[in-house]
């Protein structure tokens, strides 16, 4: 599941609605929006986004927050290290070999060390 994927999930959940009712308000098949949930189809288009943002009536922090999950949900990343440190190659490397053994936990202590070195 993507960030994006979840957060569409906790909205439908807090308000009832089905994938099937989201689905016929926004005129596109409920297969695609359960492989959008569940991180098999890459990020909506824009416009799409924009049409489940007037969906969910959202506030413009969490209208936000839903543009910001869509530029980090897309589920098939590809790493270009050429030009990089062999460092670089290798933890990219590692990094798409160990990800699915790796916790929640695990994931979010990467996230913070990732952002937190990266913003020096």
């Amino acid at each position: 599941m993507t960030p994006l994927g979840a957060r569409i999930r906790a909205l439908r959940a807090e308000r009832g609605i089905t994938l099937k009712q989201m689905a016929e308000a926004l005129d596109v098949s409920s297969a695609y929006l359960s492989a959008l949930e569940h991180g098999k189809r890459g990020k909506p288009t824009w416009f799409l986004l924009q049409r489940m943002i007037a969906y969910f009536n959202v506030i413009w922090d969490e209208a936000e927050e839903l543009q910001r999950l869509a530029e980090v949900s897309d589920p098939r990343i590809t790493i270009d290290t050429a030009g990089l440190t062999p460092e670089a190659t290798e933890l990219a490397n590692r990094l798409a070999r160990d990800i699915a053994r790796l916790t929640p936990e695990d994931l979010k202590a990467l996230q913070i060390e990732l952002v937190r070195r990266a913003s020096r």
